[in-house]
C-alpha cells in the first residue's frame, strides 16, 4: 500500500485512475490543477506521483522540474498519448521513474505504480544505508597496555580476511568498537557495515529485518523490503547479542553463513550476497551449546575467528588514558576546557573493579563534567560514584548512604543537563545515554513526588 497523488486536468480520467488505485489498496489524492497539486506533494509525504504529461499552465515535465528543485523525490509516472512519447522519453532523463501511453488498462497502470512504489522504498533504504555510513563510528580503540596491544595486533591480523568473527567480552568493553575497527582495517571498508540488535526484535520481526519480506507476507507488509544481508552487501553485518537469537532462526542463519544464499519471507526466490559476519556476545557460547540453547554448529561457523576483548580491570594502566580521553571529548561537546582530576580520585578510579567495564568509566566521566564547576576532579566526589565498592570509601569520616547518594547524583545530573541544553529531552537524553521515555519517566517520578510532599504538607500544616 502506498500514498499515491494523481494529477489530471480530465475529471473522468483522474477519477478512472484514482479509483483502479484505491482498488489496489493504495492511498489516492487526486487533484485537477497542477499548481494545487505541487504544493499538497511537496508537504504531502507521497510516495508516487501519477500525472498527465499534456496539462493547461503547467505540464507534466514543469511539475517533475517544479517538485525535483523542491527536493520531492517521489517517483513520477506520465501518462501520455501516442504524439507525446518523444516528451516523455525527456521526462525520464529528467528524473521520472516511468511513462505509461494511453488508452491502457487498469493491470497495466497497477503493475507500474506497483515497480514505481518499490523504487520509492529502495530509495529509502539507501538514503538510510548513506546515512548509517555517514555516521559510522571508526573511533580508534584506546589503550597502551599489553592487552591491548595483543588486540590491536589480533585486529589487524583478521581485518583482511572474509571469514566470520566471533567477539566475546562482558558488557561495556568496546566489542562494537572492535567490529567496526575490523571493517575499517579491512578490503571491505568502503562498503557498508550494518548493524543488528538480535535481542531488540521479538523472532518474526528480526526473520524480517535479517532477510527481508515480500509483499503480503504478513500483515503490515504492504510492500517488498530489503534485509540487512541485502543492503550489507560486499560489505559486513554486525549481529550483536547473537545468542540471543531464537531457535527456530539459527538454521537459517547457519545457512547463509555457509552458503551466501537465503529467501525473503513470504518468497521461494533465492538471493545470494557476499557479506561478512561479525557478531558479538556478552555470554558465553559454549555452554549455551551446553545447554541446547545455541547451536553447536552455528557456534563453530560464527567463531571461525574468534575475539575476546579483556574487562577494565585486566588493564587498568589504561585508566588514566581513558579518563582524560572521555573528558576532552566532553569537555569538546560542551565547548569549554576539560576538568582536571586529582591524583587521590585517579588512584580511586585506577582501584576500582568496574563492573561496567569501559562504557561505565565513559559514563562517569560524563557525569564529572557536568557536574563539576570548580574544574577539579577530587576523592569526595568521585568516592560515592563508586557505588559503595568494598575498601573504596572506608576512609570517609561519616557513613555513605551509598542508594540514597546515587539517586541524588542522578537527579542533579539530569537537570543540569536539562538546563544545558535548554530543556530539550531529546538532546538531554542523547547527552545522558538513555532514551527520551525513560528521562520522560524519571522527570514524572520527581513531579509525583513533589507533589505528594506538598499535599503532605499541607495536611499537616
Amino acid at each position: 500500500m502506498g500514498r499515491i497523488c494523481v494529477v489530471d486536468d480530465n475529471e473522468m480520467l483522474r477519477e478512472s485512475v484514482s479509483e483502479t488505485l484505491t482498488r489496489e489498496d493504495h492511498t489516492v489524492t487526486a487533484f485537477g490543477d497542477p499548481a494545487e497539486a505541487l504544493h499538497a506533494i511537496v508537504g504531502g509525504g507521497f510516495d508516487c506521483i501519477v500525472t498527465d504529461l499534456k496539462m493547461p499552465g503547467m505540464d507534466g515535465v514543469r511539475l517533475l522540474r517544479e517538485l525535483r528543485a523542491a527536493g520531492c523525490n517521489a517517483s513520477v509516472v506520465l501518462m501520455t498519448a501516442f504524439g507525446t512519447i518523444e516528451t516523455a522519453v525527456e521526462a525520464m532523463k529528467l528524473g521520472a521513474f516511468d511513462y505509461i501511453q494511453k488508452p491502457f488498462d487498469a493491470d497495466k497502470l497497477c503493475l507500474v505504480v506497483e515497480r514505481a512504489l518499490q523504487h520509492a522504498a529502495l530509495q529509502t533504504e539507501n538514503e538510510a544505508l548513506r546515512r548509517s555510513l555517514a555516521d559510522l563510528d571508526v573511533r580508534p580503540m584506546i589503550g597502551e597496555s599489553p592487552a591491548m596491544r595483543r588486540l590491536e595486533e589480533t585486529i589487524e591480523r583478521i581485518a583482511p580476511s572474509a571469514h566470520t568473527v566471533l567477539i566475546q567480552g562482558e558488557s561495556g568493553t568496546g566489542k562494537e568498537l572492535a567490529a567496526r575497527a575490523i571493517h575499517a582495517a579491512s578490503p571491505r571498508a568502503s562498503r557498508p557495515m550494518l548493524c543488528l540488535n538480535c535481542a531488540a526484535l521479538s523472532g518474526n520481526l528480526l526473520e524480517s529485518e535479517l532477510f527481508g519480506h515480500e509483499r503480503g507476507a504478513f500483515t503490515g507488509a504492504d510492500r517488498v523490503r530489503k534485509g540487512r544481508f541485502e543492503l550489507a552487501d560486499g560489505g559486513t553485518l554486525l549481529l550483536d547479542e547473537v545468542s540471543e537469537i531464537p531457535a527456530s532462526l539459527q538454521a537459517k542463519l547457519l545457512r547463509v553463513l555457509q552458503e551466501q544464499q537465503f529467501e525473503r519471507v513470504g518468497s521461494s526466490v533465492t538471493r545470494t550476497v557476499d557479506v561478512r559476519v561479525i557478531a558479538t556476545t556478552n555470554r558465553d557460547l559454549t555452554d549455551w551449546v551446553a545447554r541446547k540453547r545455541f547451536r553447536e554448529d552455528l557456534y563453530f561457523r560464527l567463531s571461525v575467528l574468534p575475539l575476546t576483548l579483556p574487562p577494565l580491570r585486566e588493564r587498568r594502566g589504561d585508566i588514566p588514558l581513558l579518563v582524560e580521553t572521555f573528558l576532552e571529548r566532553a569537555a569538546s561537546r560542551a565547548g569549554r576546557p576539560p576538568i582536571r582530576v586529582e591524583a587521590s580520585a585517579m588512584r580511586l578510579l585506577s582501584d576500582y573493579q568496574w563492573p561496567g567495564n569501559v562504557r561505565e568509566l565513559e559514563n562517569l566521566c560524563e557525569r564529572a563534567s557536568v557536574l563539576i564547576t570548580d574544574g577539579t576532579l577530587t576523592a569526595d566526589t568521585v568516592g560515592p560514584w563508586l557505588n559503595g565498592h568494598p575498601g573504596r570509601v572506608e576512609s570517609f569520616e561519616q557513613p555513605m548512604r551509598t542508594g540514597h547518594i546515587l539517586e541524588d547524583m542522578e537527579r542533579v545530573l539530569i537537570e543540569k543537563t536539562l538546563k544545558q541544553y535548554d530543556g530539550h529531552r531529546a538532546k538531554t537524553a542523547s547527552a545522558l545515554g538513555i532514551g527520551v521515555r525513560t528521562l520522560g519517566l524519571k522527570l514524572k517520578q520527581w513531579r509525583d513526588e513533589e507533589a505528594a510532599r506538598k499535599a503532605a504538607y499541607k495536611m499537616t500544616g
